[in-house]
Formats: C-alpha cells, sequence, structure tokens
C-alpha cells in the first residue's frame, strides 16, 4: 500500500475510517475501504449489509453470502460491514435495494459517480444539520 492510500480521505474529506475488522474487508483486507491500483471494482462504499443487497448480488453473479475458505472469506449476513463496489452499490441503488452506507469509512474516489447529497440519502453516519 502506498504513502496515498494511508492518507486516503472520506466523501465528508475527513481521514478515512475503517469500514470493518470482523470479517476484515477492504480491496487490501485493511479494514478500510481504500482502493488503487489493480482494484477494477473500486471496493470504495462502506456498507451494512442487508438481506436484500445480498440477494440482489447473489443474483448478478457476486456472491457474498456463501462463505470461501480458499480466499479466507467467512460469507456475509446481514448487519455486516463490507467494502462493495461502487458500481454494484449504484446498481443496487437503482433496483431500489441499495444498503446503507457509512460516509465516514467510504473512500472519497466514491464522488467521482455518485453525488454527496445522493450519498447522504442512505448513510448511516450522517444528519442534516439543524437550520
Amino acid at each position: 500500500m502506498s504513502e496515498q492510500t494511508e492518507s486516503a480521505s472520506n466523501v465528508l474529506g475527513t481521514p478515512l475510517e475503517s469500514c470493518c475488522m470482523d470479517p476484515v474487508t477492504g480491496y487490501y483486507r485493511n479494514g478500510k475501504c481504500h482502493t488503487g491500483p489493480g482494484d477494477y471494482g473500486l471496493h470504495v462504499i462502506c456498507v451494512e449489509m442487508t438481506d436484500d443487497f445480498l440477494r440482489f448480488g447473489k443474483e448478478r453473479g457476486n456472491d457474498l453470502i456463501t462463505p470461501q475458505p480458499h480466499y479466507q472469506f467467512p460469507g456475509l449476513v446481514a448487519g455486516d460491514r463490507w467494502c462493495v463496489c461502487l458500481q454494484r452499490w449504484i446498481e443496487a441503488l437503482k433496483a431500489g435495494c441499495p444498503p446503507p452506507i457509512l460516509l465516514k469509512a467510504t473512500h472519497v474516489s466514491a464522488l467521482e459517480f455518485v453525488d454527496l447529497d445522493e450519498l447522504k440519502k442512505y448513510a448511516l453516519d450522517w444528519e442534516e444539520p439543524a437550520s
């Protein structure tokens, strides 16, 4: 991992926080939604799994439910947090089943594809400031 990865920001402009360490997530398996060369799926959105999203992914060939011991992947259940592919989250959004996200653990590069206001609608860690 590069120094640039280590100093990555989230979509709020603050340091990227951990998404999950149990199970350990992230393209680099360091608990954070870092991205870099080779991460063709852009695993930059930190989500909290829902049954709907897990089913949605499995139907599209991305089975996150079934354990894959040879990849040290335990399989996920609703409530687990995981760095998911940006395009899969956008597909789920269009299909009406996006899982909730954690803005503080979502990599800033997500903003190249999704507007921050759209992300805030599905965020677990965002409250609209009182006016």
